[in-house]
C-alpha cells in the first residue's frame, strides 16, 4: 500500500467520523438537554432531593448538614461532563461496526 493510499484511507476515515458526528451529536445533545431540563426531570429531581433531605433530617442529621448533603446529591451537567467525558471515538467505532454488520 502506498503513502497516497494511506492518505486516502485516512481522509475517508475522517470523512466517516465527521459524518457520524454531524449526524449523531446534535440529536444526542438535544436528548440530553430534554432529559436534564424538562419539567418532568425537574419534578423528579426536586422530589428525589426533597426525599433525600427529609430522610437525613428524620435520621437525626442537623438541618444545615442535611442541606449541604442534599446539594451534593444533585447532579448538574457540568459535573457529569467533567467527570465522565464523552467517548466520541467509541461511538464512531460502534456506528461503523453496526453498518458493517448490516452489509
Amino acid at each position: 500500500m502506498s503513502r497516497d493510499d494511506d492518505l486516502v484511507g485516512s481522509v475517508d476515515d475522517l470523512r466517516e467520523v465527521l459524518g457520524v458526528v454531524s449526524e449523531k451529536v446534535p440529536g444526542l445533545l438535544r436528548g440530553l438537554r430534554d432529559v436534564l431540563y424538562s419539567v418532568e426531570a425537574a419534578e423528579g429531581m426536586a422530589g428525589a432531593v426533597a426525599t433525600f433531605y427529609k430522610k437525613l433530617v428524620d435520621a437525626g442529621i442537623p438541618r444545615e448538614d442535611a442541606m449541604d448533603m442534599a446539594r451534593g446529591y444533585m447532579i448538574n451537567l457540568r459535573d457529569v461532563v467533567r467527570g465522565k467525558g464523552f467517548d466520541l471515538g467509541g461511538m464512531v467505532r460502534r456506528e461503523r461496526e453496526e453498518r458493517e454488520e448490516e452489509r
